[in-house]
Formats: C-alpha cells, structure tokens, sequence
C-alpha cells in the first residue's frame, strides 16, 4: 500500500484508508461478524488510516476500532468526530465545554488515552468565525487529550476558512468525479498551508460503483432513501448532492472510460488519487471483498490524460450545474 503524508500531522497514511460510517449506521443492516471482518482485511493489506465518529452506530464503529487495536496485529492511526451529537446541532452548541465532554466519551470508547486525530464534525458555517474553540483544541493538544485535531467540512468555504487556523492539521472534504470544485482553490490553499486532505463520499453513495439501477430500492435506515433532499442533514452527503437519475446517466458515459481489468469503483478511487494534495481517501465497506476491491484500486495505473478530460467532459456537461456553486 502506497502511503502519503497527512499534512502537518506528520503522519504518512495509506493512500486508501477506511470510513466507518457504513459499518456503524444509516446504510441498512451490517452484522457484528462482517463489519469486523472488513477492519481485519483492510489491516492486513495495508491501510493503517481508519475514520470513525461518535455519533456512528452511537460509538459502534468506535467500539470496532477498539477492538482491532486489541490485536495488536499492527499500528494504525484512528481518526474521530465530535459535534453532530449536539441536539439540536446549532453553532451554539460548539462550546469547549461540550467538545471536550464528547473528546472524553470517544476516549474512553476507544479505549485510549489519547486521539490521534479529532475532527470537528461538519459544524454549521458559523463555527468557522469561533477562534476561542480552535483555541479550546489547543489546549486539548497541550493537556495530550488529542495529538491532532482538524475539521470535517460540508463547504469549500469552511475549509477554507478552517485552514486559516494554525492548530487545523487536516480538513476532510467531499471529492469525487461528481463534486469537483474543491480542486479549484482549496486544494493549492490546503498544499500551501500543509493542511492534509482527507477525501469522503469518494463513491457518491455507491453511484460511482455504477452498479446501481433506476428501480434500485434502499431500506428504510439507509440515508439513500431518507436523506435524499435534505430531510436529515446536508443532501450533499447523500450520493454527493447530485439528482439520482442524472447521476445514473452520467455513469453510463464513464463506464465507457473504464480501463479493462478495473471496476468503475476502482476507477472513481484511482482518479480521486491523481491528485497529489489527496492525503488519503476513505470509502467505506461493508464486507470484506468490498474493503479488497478498494484498497487494490491504488495498485492501478494512472489514468492517462485523454480519459481524464473527457471526465471533466460529462462533469461539465451533466453535473456541475447541479452541484458546483453549493458546495
């Protein structure tokens, strides 16, 4: 496994890491047996970066995480969330105070004396324009409650301003062939200020598999069927705030660009890595053969420039209008 360098951090990280949202809650029913499966084999083969949150499962996918530390089979660098425990979820919420209660709840889900990475976890804008949290972070960093600490965001806009805050060693951002724009600006911004970049939603909720179909059904606790507009947090996390079937059309033109060998899941992950202010990217899976099939797209070739443009062809025709200037 190709590793990068996370920033500031210091970390080197596997190009490849893991996100447990899917193995914790809100993409239908994962048993105990195959979501541990899954850490183990993504271990074994390499990926030593592995992302989770409190509100996962209510501290399930914490818990996972634990457990595989316990083996002691080899090191990894876990990566958490704080905030979205907040209810209501409001700006006002996002005190020191109610942070570092929920820093000491992950610690001791973990099982750990200390985080190796803390993000808050999409804040609403106005947390950004706080510097007494970030200050409150720092002290956390001093106290050894968390080595590093940075943001999940939902906003160019947010990372933006996050990075101008010296203590953020990390913002964790959608990109993908559908939501492009944070390769305009962010990216030089984030490489200039040493900030690693830690890419979510690389799949667009598996739409980027291209094994979904138009009469596709989603179980009622999978937030591809209740959080397509909105209804329970930002839409864009949700098949990357693009229209279902429009998404769906594009994905026929990609197919055609798929090199022979590679799954189209394979191939969104390879272009998300030909970006080299990617520190890592962090698909989740729900069983084992998922987590093979997206660690083994960074053992790929490059995608040759030809197929790159024309991605940004059927992007520039079929998505950005849909999703370019709200994210």
């Amino acid at each position: 496994m190709n590793k990068r360098r996370l920033g500031k951090t210091g970390y080197d990280v596997s190009e490849i890491g893991f996100g447990t949202w899917a193995i914790g809650s809100a993409w239908g029913a994962v048993s105990d047996d195959e979501a541990r499966d899954a850490l183990r084999v993504s271990l074994e083969r390499g990926v030593n970066f592995f992302d989770t949150a409190d509100v996962y499962g209510d501290g399930r996918s914490e818990r996972f995480l634990a457990e595989l530390k316990e083996t002691g089979k080899s090191s990894f660098i876990t990566a958490t969330k704080a905030g979205r425990q907040l209810n209501p979820h409001t700006a006002d919420g996002y005190t020191p105070e109610r942070i570092k209660g929920f820093v000491l709840e992950s610690l001791d889900r973990l099982e750990s004396s200390s985080i190796d990475l803390l993000q808050l976890h999409c804040p609403p804008t106005e947390v950004y324009y706080r510097p007494e949290l970030f200050a409150a972070l720092d002290e956390m960093v001093e106290e050894g409650l968390l080595k590093h600490y940075g943001v999940s965001v939902e906003k160019v806009e947010e990372a933006l301003k996050a990075i101008e805050y010296p203590g953020v060693s990390t913002v964790q951002i959608i990109f993908n062939i559908f939501r492009q724009r944070p390769r305009d600006l962010f990216f030089s911004q984030a490489a200039k200020k040493d900030v690693g970049v830690i890419v979510r939603v690389p799949l667009a909720s598996g739409l980027l598999t291209g094994k979904m179909t138009r009469e596709q059904q989603f179980a009622a606790d999978d937030h591809r069927n209740f959080n397509r507009h909105g209804e329970a947090f930002d839409r864009g996390e949700t098949f990357a705030g693009v229209d279902y079937e429009r998404g769906l059309t594009a994905v026929e033109l990609l197919r055609e660009l798929v090199p022979e060998g590679m799954t189209m899941a394979q191939f969104a992950l390879r272009w998300i890595l030909m970006f080299d202010e990617v520190s890592t990217v962090i698909p989740g899976a729900k069983r084992p053969a998922q987590a093979e099939e997206n660690i083994a797209a960074a053992d790929y070739s490059p995608l040759s420039d030809k197929v790159m443009y024309r991605i940004d062809d059927i992007y520039e025709q079929y998505i950005k209008g849909d999703v370019h200037h709200f994210w």
